[in-house]
């Protein structure tokens, strides 16, 4: 099928540090894989092509890519702030998206993401899917395995040096034990404000301010929620010393901390597949 999305770039979302399982195919297409599916999506300016059935855009990928989210018009109230880095910032990124991701996926992933950069996030991602080997429904043989769940593997599993999780593996058998015992969670996140999911997440061993963020805002779409990285850090010690206004952007902070990150990256001529995330 064949939609018309503005403000949607599947390259900047791709390289935005917030999904790890986007893979450009060699037509320039992506291969994504998540809530167990595959989706193949291609860009044409603004026209998108995907291998999807209109009622699974309906019912899955539209929710995905955020399509109900007004990006023009938090373009609009960039343009009129008078922030000169911050609509640097916007058109350079203004093509960037929240997902709205699958809240277990993102946890494990963001937890992996701890001292790590782009290029290993993935690398161990694809290993643990590969290694769980569980098939994703309605896709070509090719297409790869979907994340495991926290009943899919024990804490065995992460034994596995070849995962390349280093001393994030006790980390992550000790989430999926914990999502074992109470099988609330993490369902039960989704009912927590930002501020109540933010301190249940750093309750956890091995989950910072950061990582919880993180969580908050790609996995629970919490966009009020501003992570910060060395990144984020360097930009608001840069460009804000005096505070960044973030009552003038609350509600969406999440989403501008996503266009000062990318541009970041391309303006430290850093390539977002190996930064830091």
């Amino acid at each position: 099928m064949r939609v018309t999305v503005n403000n949607m770039d599947l390259a900047q979302i791709a390289d935005s540090g917030q999904c790890f399982r986007w893979n450009r195919a060699g037509d320039g297409s992506y291969d994504i894989i998540a809530f167990g599916r595959y989706l193949n999506i291609k860009q044409d300016g603004n026209s998108f092509t995907l291998n999807c059935s209109e009622q699974e855009w309906g019912e899955i990928w539209s929710s995905y890519l955020d399509i109900g989210t007004d990006y023009e018009g938090i373009g609009s109230s960039i343009r009129q702030s008078g922030d000169e880095y911050l609509n640097r910032a916007y058109e350079c990124g203004n093509g960037i998206r929240i997902l709205r991701q699958e809240l277990w996926e993102t946890l494990i992933s963001f937890i992996i993401s701890q001292n790590n950069n782009i290029k290993r996030i993935k690398g161990s991602i694809e290993a643990i899917c590969s290694k769980a080997a569980l098939p994703v429904i309605a896709s070509p043989s090719t297409a790869g395995y979907r994340f495991p769940g926290p009943s899919d593997i024990d804490r065995e599993f992460f034994n596995d040096r070849e995962l390349g999780l280093g001393y994030r593996d006790v980390y992550l058998a000790d989430m999926y034990e914990y999502a074992v015992n109470n099988p609330g969670f993490p369902d039960d996140l989704k009912t927590m404000s930002n501020k109540e999911a933010f301190v249940k997440l750093k309750s956890f061993k091995g989950i910072g301010d950061k990582v919880a963020n993180c969580v908050c805002l790609f996995g629970l779409h919490h966009i009020d929620a501003f992570p910060i990285d060395t990144h984020i850090k360097q930009i608001l010690n840069t460009h804000y010393p005096e505070g960044f206004d973030f009552e003038r952007y609350k509600g969406y902070a999440g989403i501008i901390q996503q266009y000062m990150f990318s541009y970041k990256l391309n303006d430290s001529d850093i390539s977002s597949r190996t930064g830091n995330r």
